[in-house]
């Protein structure tokens, strides 16, 4: 019982990574965008492709965090006893971001809108790498099971940096190829090629970050690259051919079944840390067993798990199908 709440909760935080991810991303792009000149039409496509279910991708960090502090409550207390800062941190930048991409779409004024895009900007870039510096403190055995891990270098160390790193270009690689296929169902064949050639950069610098974070894993966190290299290896190549045929399709300048593939590598590379984790929840000294809730709990959290997937699942897909016939009948931003 214990390993199937495990494995929900997991459930949940590949949902979060793949869909919350691309929205973080999209701020990514926003930052780099440019001026208000010539940014203005990236920043567009961008806004009518979050506005719809950047609300809608929080549900699964809040399902992560009941099923967490619900399933696992010694494992939630050492991960927020000890990795406070990162966590709120993330917490005032989601906060944040919110605030400033609602208020921007609400000003008239150009320099409130620079003001609100800038906070909306920066917190999409410092929330992601916060997460993933997170997973990096529990993947490198970092947090102490009685929480009273170093408030500090629990989360600024050498695989904390990589996972920080690696989320943040996850992150902008996603979104870059989700609005690559939203600009060709606008038809604008500018659009299409700017966000195609920001896909394949982030795209090429995820790879080699992820292979370059082989050797710090290796010095930093010998277990996580020993399970990685043995039992997840399988995952990590799945991964890597789901990253390479992704940037074959962009190269292309083919959209069908881009997204999913996008997809399918972040999801997968999230997967593998899953598996190299296990059956550990904090790195290698608290197994999941030790320390999940007693057994009516779980049997609830596994009821409500199966419940909200029959209700919340069809409800997302609906939207996500509703948006997608609206991207195709909407007009091109410069028109």
């Amino acid at each position: 019982m214990a390993d199937l709440v495990a494995v929900f909760l997991f459930i949940g935080v590949i949902a979060y990574c793949v869909l919350g991810g691309a929205d973080f991303g999209a701020g990514f792009w926003d930052l780099i965008a440019g001026g208000a000149g010539r940014g203005r039409e990236p920043r567009h496509l961008i806004d009518d492709s979050l506005a719809p279910v950047w609300e809608a991708n929080h549900t699964w960090l809040i399902y992560c965090l009941v099923m967490l502090w619900s399933g696992f409550p010694p494992a939630f207390a050492a991960l927020t006893s000890t990795l406070y800062l990162p966590l709120g941190i993330a917490a005032l930048g989601i906060v944040l971001r919110g605030a400033g991409f609602a208020f921007r779409k609400a000003s008239i004024r150009t320099p409130e809108q620079r003001v609100y895009g800038a906070a909306f900007a920066f917190s999409s870039v410092l929330t992601p790498y916060c997460f993933g510096s997170i997973a990096g403190a529990l993947a490198s055995g970092r947090v102490p099971a009685r929480g009273d891990g170093d408030p500090v270098t629990s989360w600024l160390n050498p695989t904390s940096a990589l996972g920080g790193v690696l989320a943040v270009l996850a992150c902008a690689y996603l979104a870059a190829t989700y609005l690559t296929v939203a600009a060709g169902r606008h038809g604008d064949p500018h659009l299409f090629r700017y966000f195609r050639d920001r896909a394949l950069a982030a795209g090429v610098a995820t790879g080699a970050v992820s292979i370059a974070g082989i050797f710090v894993l290796r010095a930093d966190a010998p277990r996580l690259f020993h399970q990685l290299s043995h039992r997840a290896l399988p995952l990590a190549l799945l991964a890597a051919l789901c990253g390479l045929l992704g940037l074959a399709l962009l190269r292309a300048e083919r959209t069908r079944g881009l997204r999913t593939t996008a997809a399918a590598a972040v999801a997968l590379i999230v997967s593998g840390w899953g598996v190299s984790q296990y059956p550990y929840l904090l790195g290698t000294h608290l197994p999941v067993q030790d320390a999940a809730a007693p057994h009516a709990t779980l049997a609830v959290l596994v009821g409500v798990a199966c419940a909200a997937g029959i209700l919340i699942l069809p409800s997302l897909v609906l939207l996500f199908r509703v948006m997608g016939r609206a991207d195709v009948a909407a007009p091109a931003p410069h028109d």
